[in-house]
This record gives structure tokens, C-alpha cells and sequence, in this order.
């Protein structure tokens, strides 16, 4: 069964919306992060995605005081991304009540570094971020376009151990259009036990079950739950709860 990971993105200290990327089209949420944390947890999901945009601009962490809220306020167990460059900025998160990292820059611009984090760490513990747009890998909050290829990438650390892929189609994040199915399909078909994690376009729970019958590990989803177009009793369905 395809796991539930809602998103609470982190701007400003403000819980916000992008779409694609693109700041001047930022939508900020009344939300408190931790009034959604309750409530995703309050309905069995039991994992959240914390995208700490001010540490993804700045190229490190700045959010760690709302990831130790979630984390101390809640049992749910935080994904927790953006600007993690080094391994102190691990240890704080970890410090601070994470139970994963995604992290994409770093992959980048330090590949061997990002490759010993997946042996060091864990590779239940590190996923790596791989978004991209036309195909090549975007980075720093999606602010900085490279030429890397997004398989070519990936490619790169699965023959490292890596077990966990995060990717989104920046070309449909925020604009509900419905998932990249066919990017998805083509790293489970090339990377056959990797666990990917789908994110962006997710539209309504339709989405979430194709999702699922093609294999995906995870969906992580926001605009769409906070735009009330999924509601989080109809998620239910998909949270195995294990006596």
C-alpha cells in the first residue's frame, strides 16, 4: 500500500504553497505547522514531509525550532528537507527529532559526500531529492538549474546503495495537472527496488490510487489537501494500521 506523506512547506516561518517553484506565486496557509501536524496525525498518517524553504535558499537549515515542535508535539515521524549541506546539519536534524533526510543540492555539487551519507547514515535513513524540469536536475529550492539528467543522477547513487528517491516534475508542482505517471514509470521500470516517492500535480485521491497500482512507495502531497480537494478521511483507506 502506497504511503501517505503530506507536505508542510516552511517560508518565512509560514506555512506556504509554490507553484512551480516560483515565489512570486507563493500562497501563505493560516495554518499552524503544528495545528497540521495534529491533524494529519489525528487520521493514522504517521509521516510528514517538512520542506524548510528558507534553508533550501540559504543553503542551510533554518526551521530546526518548528521540526522539534512537530516532532515533540506529535508522534509523527518528520522527513525533513532544505540546505542540509553537511554532516552537522544532519546531526542537528536528527538532534531535533527527524527520522529521515531528503537532500538534493549536496547530491549535486558534492556527489562522493551525498554517497557516503547513504553507507554512514543509513539508506532507510537518506533519500535523495532529484526534481527536475525537462528532465535536468533543479536545486536550491528549485532556484538553480543544472544539465544533469535526472536518470543519469539518480543512476549515480543507485549503483551506491541508495533505496529512497524523491522526485518531483517542477513543471507540474502547485498547477493540478495530475502526477508525471510516466516519469515515475520509467525509474521503477530502470531502478526496480528503489522506493520512489511522487510528489507535485497531485490532484484528488484518483491520482493517489494510480499511484499505487503502479507501485509507486510514496506520494507526498499539499495544494491539493489544502485547497480542499482531498480530504484527509478519504486517505484513510490507503493507512494500514498494524495491531
Amino acid at each position: 500500500m502506497i504511503q501517505i506523506i503530506p507536505s508542510i512547506v516552511i517560508n518565512d516561518g509560514k506555512v506556504i504553497r509554490l507553484q512551480q517553484g516560483d515565489f512570486s506565486k507563493e500562497i501563505v496557509y493560516d495554518q499552524t505547522p503544528i495545528d497540521l501536524a495534529k491533524s494529519f496525525e489525528d487520521h493514522g498518517i504517521e509521516v510528514v514531509h517538512l520542506v524548510d524553504l528558507d534553508g533550501a535558499k540559504r543553503g542551510q537549515p533554518k526551521n530546526y525550532h518548528i521540526l522539534e515542535a512537530i516532532a515533540g508535539y506529535t508522534n509523527l515521524k518528520v522527513d525533513f528537507t532544505g540546505g542540509i549541506h553537511t554532516d552537522g546539519d544532519i546531526s542537528k536534524a536528527y538532534e531535533y527529532g527527524a527520522s529521515y533526510i531528503t537532500a538534493a543540492s549536496i547530491a549535486t555539487t558534492r556527489k562522493e559526500l551525498f554517497a557516503s551519507w547513504i553507507v554512514s547514515y543509513g539508506r532507510e535513513k537518506i533519500t535523495l531529492g532529484a526534481d527536475a524540469l525537462d528532465g535536468k536536475i533543479a536545486i536550491r529550492g528549485w532556484q538553480k538549474q543544472t544539465d544533469l539528467d535526472i536518470f543519469e543522477h539518480i543512476d549515480y547513487f543507485y549503483s551506491r546503495g541508495l533505496k529512497y528517491v524523491k522526485t518531483t516534475d517542477i513543471s507540474r508542482d502547485g498547477v493540478m495537472e495530475g502526477p508525471a505517471f510516466d516519469l515515475y514509470q520509467q525509474i521503477i521500470d530502470k531502478f526496480q527496488d528503489i522506493c520512489v516517492l511522487a510528489s507535485g500535480g497531485v490532484r484528488d485521491v484518483a491520482d493517489i490510487e494510480r499511484l499505487n497500482d503502479m507501485g509507486v512507495f510514496a506520494v507526498i502531497f499539499g495544494k491539493a489537501f489544502y485547497e480542499g480537494r482531498i480530504k484527509l478521511k478519504e486517505l484513510e483507506k490507503f493507512i494500514v494500521k498494524v495491531s
